[in-house]
């Protein structure tokens, strides 16, 4: 089995309507297709990936190049975990990521994910992101999680402040030749730790795959 070798495959997180775990090839290839079609309004710019830019075909493969560069870029002291979010029984609906540097010694992830556009408006990405940091805090030790989201992207503003994070400045990027402004939003373990659980989450496969993370 490829998890024998790659014990992140053996990793999925569970919550009442989702599962996350790490794409099969076949899995890749749809996810990928779903990306080409749209994760936003050709009229909108919610992201700092240039989603609307290019053809569906490049932005599919832009989706398999970063699925494969995570997987061959992964070390402990830097790792991309971008797990594909499926319904239980039903198609893929997006990716959500966990990634952290130095992480035995910060103990700081960061979250990202995107949906395709018939999936937004559901739950979902407040679910997906709940079993992220549910991995993170409660199964790898994490004392922090961090976000950035631009002022006008309300969905991802409303994902995070439902989920208990709070302010923590501002970010600079550039973009061709423009900089763009967005909020850095951080959670605490403790903040997390006194709050209601927004679902339950299951963790299975950690035991395997710990040694990857530290």
């Amino acid at each position: 089995m490829l998890a024998d070798l790659w014990p992140t495959y053996a990793l999925t997180l569970t919550t009442p309507r989702l599962v996350l775990r790490l794409p099969s090839e076949a899995e890749i290839g749809d996810l990928a297709r779903l990306a080409a079609r749209g994760v936003h309004g050709p009229d909108e710019r919610p992201f700092l990936t240039p989603w609307t830019e290019g053809t569906p075909e490049e932005r599919a493969r832009s989706v398999l190049q970063g699925h494969w560069d995570e997987l061959a870029s992964w070390t402990p002291e830097e790792w991309h975990l971008g797990l594909g979010v499926f319904l239980h029984t039903g198609p893929a609906l997006g990716v959500a990521t966990l990634r952290a540097r130095d992480f035995v010694v910060t103990r700081e992830v960061s979250t990202s994910s995107w949906l395709g556009l018939a999936h937004q408006g559901l739950g979902y990405g407040t679910e997906a992101r709940a079993a992220l940091l549910t991995l993170a805090f409660d199964h790898l030790g994490a004392t922090d999680a961090t976000t950035e989201v631009f002022p006008d992207n309300h969905a991802s503003q409303g994902v995070s402040r439902r989920l208990g994070y709070q302010s923590d400045g501002i970010s600079r990027d550039r973009r061709g030749d423009e900089v763009l402004v967005s909020d850095r939003l951080r959670l605490t373990a403790d903040r997390w730790a006194a709050s209601t659980p927004y679902v339950a989450v299951e963790v299975t496969g950690l035991a395997e795959a710990a040694a990857m993370f530290r």
